[in-house]
């Protein structure tokens, strides 16, 4: 009678298995799908890992266990060919993972990896409109960028713990007074928890943000009135570290002009794999003009230099696994 009993539970278990596999395969999220998939199979993840590798894509466990959990989402193209082929691993049907994970990017996954997906950029822009308009600040200050030296920190747990940027600005009205700093946090962060230093020529003024979209504005404030023409060289920080594993940073420019440089420092505790500059003309098109860069092995960083940038978004994005 026990065995009779042990084989019931077992049979119950798997209905149950199969029952949560097809709820999430209709409604997501993908990581709870690609969770329930595995369940069921009964596979643990060095199989699953295994399997992969006959198909001829290589992926870490420690990548399936963030997969599964929901900690990172796959976005390369090796990754998506790692989804598919799990499609056939998991006997799931073609295209049910893919799917999904389209419908978290907002986008269709066919196109390719686009880090911060169409949803969260479309926010970020209504959030930030708000947000300039309870600081009375016009969309460019009064002031056009000639040089913008960013240096950004990625600390021991991956995470974003923030940045110093060095502005030269030229002022084309009289009267300028202030500069109004942004900042886009990683998805999760908390904007509140942030803190805005005046390192060089201005004390920070005040500070609103959007804790939804993880956007954060700051003013600046000069020492003096800048008349037309008049130029000015100012430096702050932004200390984030709030949210989890980062694996790009981008800056969005609304003119055209000025040079741009980007320099990401990692910490030697938690080097990525790989690093790359890429580019993207709005939020709703591909990325492009991938390169990758080299990573310093004395100072562990990446950097890019864009002598005069054109509207749209320029960013670093790295690997971990």
């Amino acid at each position: 009678m026990p065995h009779a009993t042990e084989h019931a539970d077992v049979a119950d278990v798997a209905d149950v298995a199969t029952a949560e596999l097809e709820s999430a395969l209709r409604g997501g999220p993908f990581h709870v799908a690609l969770r329930a998939a595995i369940a069921a199979r009964r596979l643990p993840l060095q199989r699953v890992q295994h399997h992969l590798s006959r198909y001829g894509v290589k992926v870490g466990v420690t990548s399936l266990s963030y997969w599964q959990q929901g900690a990172r989402r796959p976005q390369r193209p090796e990754s998506l060919r790692a989804v598919r082929a799990l499609e056939e691993i998991l006997e799931l049907p073609d295209e049910s993972l893919i799917r999904l994970l389209a419908q978290a990017d907002g986008h269709s996954a066919r196109q390719g990896p686009t880090g911060r997906s169409y949803r969260s950029l479309v926010a970020a822009s209504g959030a930030l409109e708000r947000l300039l308009g309870e600081l009375e600040t016009p969309l460019d200050g009064g002031v056009h960028t000639i040089g913008h030296h960013e240096r950004v920190h990625v600390g021991a747990g991956r995470e974003l713990l923030g940045r110093e940027s060095q502005h030269i600005v030229r002022a084309h009205k009289d009267g300028v007074d202030r500069y109004v700093a942004v900042h886009h946090g990683d998805p999760g962060c908390a904007p509140e928890r942030m803190t805005v230093r005046a390192l060089e020529n201005c004390r920070a003024g005040r500070v609103r943000w959007d804790g939804d979209s993880g956007v954060l504005v700051a003013e600046l404030l000069f020492d003096t009135l800048l008349r037309t023409g008049d130029t000015f060289l100012f430096r702050y920080g932004v200390d984030d570290g709030t949210a989890g594993a980062s694996t790009e940073y981008v800056r969005g420019f609304r003119s055209a002009g000025g040079q741009y440089a980007l320099q990401v420092r990692f910490d030697e505790r938690a080097l990525p794999l790989r690093c790359h500059r890429f580019t993207q003309h709005s939020t709703a098109a591909p990325r492009t003009a991938r390169q990758d860069l080299p990573l310093s092995a004395l100072h562990h960083s990446v950097h890019l230099v864009e002598p005069r940038v054109r509207t749209g978004f320029l960013g670093i994005g790295w690997d971990w696994e």
